[in-house]
C-alpha cells in the first residue's frame, strides 16, 4: 500500500494535531496523530502513548514535541523517540507528503527508529 489521504491542510490548525484512522496493508486499522508543528511542518506519529494508552493527538504541541495529556510523556515529532518521563518506549513515525492541499501518510512506511 502507498500513501494514504489522511486529511487536507486546514483540518490541522498550526500547533495542533488531528487523529485519524488508516488501513494498512495487511487490513489492520492505524491510529495517527496528524501534527501541524509550530514550525509549520507536518508530522505523523502512532497516536497511542507507549506509557499511558492514550490518544496523543489529545495533547499539546510543543514545538517538534507532543506531550501526552495523561502523564505528561514527551515525544519527538521527527523520530517517535521519548522525551520525557514516564514514557520510554518510542511510538511510531509515519512519512508525510503534501500535495496540494491534502496531507498523505503511508503507514507502511514507518521511519526506523
Amino acid at each position: 500500500m502507498t500513501a494514504q489521504l489522511a486529511c487536507s491542510v486546514g483540518d490541522v490548525p498550526l500547533g495542533t494535531a488531528l487523529r485519524v484512522e488508516l488501513d494498512s496493508v495487511d487490513g489492520r486499522e492505524i491510529a495517527v496523530a496528524v501534527v501541524h508543528d509550530e514550525n509549520g511542518d507536518f508530522h505523523a506519529i502512532y497516536d497511542v502513548c507507549s506509557h499511558g494508552q492514550v490518544a496523543l493527538s489529545d495533547g499539546e504541541v510543543e514545538g517538534c514535541l507532543i506531550e501526552c495529556w495523561l502523564h505528561g510523556s514527551q515525544f519527538d515529532l521527527k523520530t517517535g523517540m521519548p522525551m520525557q518521563l514516564p514514557a520510554t518506549r518510542p511510538v511510531p513515525v509515519y512519512p508525510v507528503s503534501i500535495e496540494g492541499d491534502n496531507v498523505f501518510v503511508d503507514v507502511d512506511a514507518p521511519k526506523p527508529l
